[in-house]
């Protein structure tokens, strides 16, 4: 694996939005979806996303660019201090595993050499007939392939975080739970749902892509929700309670007097989860409705106040 920052293009000190671009720019461009006949298209969709699993995530960021894992989100080997025979004790380093099978390489010895030898008594004769150091040797049977998949779910899926059945190509299926400030186009890693490899090898994984169906009624902002709520003529000059519909049902909202059209009320925590566990709001903005048919009272009021206006 490249390192994730060179994988998505970006520098080692951008921002979460800018990484966040860069990688829906390439999940776009890359998506097997569009690009049916391109087997590296398939390589560049899955690179993009293992590199946005590491720099995504602020904690694995961070141990990232500590060098605590590496570009796979693996652990980087760091060597056992203090090992026997290698200046242990207070203040010694930590012996370097793959320095120490480099330097057996590159010694010329026939056999016996330290790199070798260390793994050997640490791992038994499994690491010999393996071939898991460097230099030339038998490798270990390879890594199933990556599948993609789609999942169409509704906004009231997102706000219940509801478990859905999915169908993943060859025609497994599997219950999976929708997440937390899950965004729309958002693809995320379902590890070991891929297609099988070799004996005694890892299966692949399956890569989902999030698309979220629109709604009739609420349009998304992030994590908050955008409505549009008809009021009465009467109500908007008056002030009272208004329905209010939300994804769990209509609620009440209080609403001053002489309310405009356009007025936008926030309504705490009615909006969708965020991967922290706290929600979004509900913006619900006015829209003032006349009555329907003649009303001789309104006609003559909007009269008289066009004509004191004129005589202002």
């Amino acid at each position: 694996m490249r390192n994730p920052y060179d994988v998505l293009g970006v520098a080692k000190g951008a921002s979460e939005a800018d990484i966040k671009k860069a990688y829906r720019r390439l999940a776009k461009t890359y998506h097997p979806d569009h690009n049916t006949n391109d087997a590296k298209a398939k390589d560049r969709f899955a690179e993009a996303n293992s590199a946005y699993e590491i720099l995504g995530d602020a904690k694995k960021r961070a141990q990232f660019d500590r060098g605590e894992i590496d570009g796979d989100g693996k652990p980087r080997a760091t060597g056992f201090e203090g090992f026997g025979g290698f200046g242990g004790g207070p203040g010694a380093r930590g012996f370097d595993f793959e320095s120490a099978a480099r330097s057996r390489a590159g010694s010329g010895s026939g056999g016996g050499g330290i790199g070798e030898d260390i793994f050997s008594h640490l791992f038994g004769e499994a690491f010999r007939a393996g071939g898991a150091g460097p230099g030339p040797g038998p490798r270990g049977p390879m890594r199933g392939e990556d599948v993609a998949a789609e999942l169409s779910v509704t906004l009231e899926q997102v706000a219940s975080e509801e478990k859905l059945r999915l169908n993943l190509p060859g025609g497994r299926e599997v219950d999976v739970v929708v997440p937390k400030g899950v965004t729309d186009g958002q693809v995320i890693r379902l590890r070991g749902l891929g297609q099988a490899g070799g004996p005694r090898s890892e299966p692949g994984d399956a890569l989902l892509t999030i698309r979220i169906l629109p709604h009739h009624t609420f349009k998304m902002d992030g994590a908050d929700l955008r409505t549009t709520v008809e009021v009465p003529l009467e109500d908007a000059v008056l002030g009272g309670a208004i329905r209010v519909p939300t994804l769990t049902g209509a609620v009440e909202m209080k609403m001053p007097p002489m309310t405009s059209s356009g007025r936008t009320f926030r309504l705490k925590g009615k909006g969708l989860p965020r991967k922290d566990g706290s929600r979004g709001d509900l913006l619900a903005t006015t829209a003032i409705s006349l009555p329907a048919g003649d009303d001789a009272s309104l006609t003559d009021y909007a009269r008289a106040r066009r004509t004191t206006r004129a005589g202002a």
